[in-house]
């Protein structure tokens, strides 16, 4: 009696889901041989409406389509707009680092990283300009702040929307 094995990857994927503000969208050029990404730094909103809060998670940005959704979005965050997101980031982690100046110079601290896998929807200073279409409709996503904006059961949503170009 023969068993055939495969040799099938098993991934465990973290997945955090919410609404914040774009800033600091740079290429980043790596020293060697890495090959240059991009990156953003996500401003998460968190708790009471009244009394919003913000959690800065540094970002690399992955896939082909989030990539294009942040270049086209790097106009409006370096003119100062505010470029507020739907997002699905995976994989955070914590990392290390010592402050090198001001009044935390050579004490430790700490910032959050992780990779932008998905944007649900954009608005800039309030309009919407983008928003994801679910990949198995062609109707538009309900577009509430604090929804997840659409996510399938598979949670392999590929958004198929245009970006507006705002002034």
């Amino acid at each position: 009696m023969s068993t055939t094995q495969t040799n099938e990857a098993k991934f465990f994927d973290l997945h955090t889901t919410g609404i914040g503000y774009l800033n600091r969208i740079r290429e980043v050029k790596p020293r060697g041989k890495g090959k240059p990404f991009m990156a953003v730094a996500v401003a998460a909103l968190r708790g009471s409406s009244d009394d919003t809060e913000y959690s800065y998670i540094d970002c690399n940005v992955v896939g082909a389509e989030a990539e294009k959704l942040i270049r086209r979005s790097q106009a409006a965050v370096d003119a100062g707009k505010k470029v507020l997101v739907n997002f699905r980031i995976g994989d955070i982690w914590a990392d290390s680092f010592t402050y090198e100046k001001g009044d935390k110079q050579g004490q430790p601290g700490a910032s959050l990283k992780g990779r932008l896998l998905f944007i649900g929807w954009i608005k800039v200073d309030g309009e919407t300009v983008y928003q994801a279409k679910p990949k198995d409709s062609a109707e538009p996503l309900p577009s509430q702040e604090g929804d997840a904006a659409g996510d399938s059961d598979d949670g392999q949503q590929q958004p198929d929307a245009e970006l507006r170009q705002s002034a």
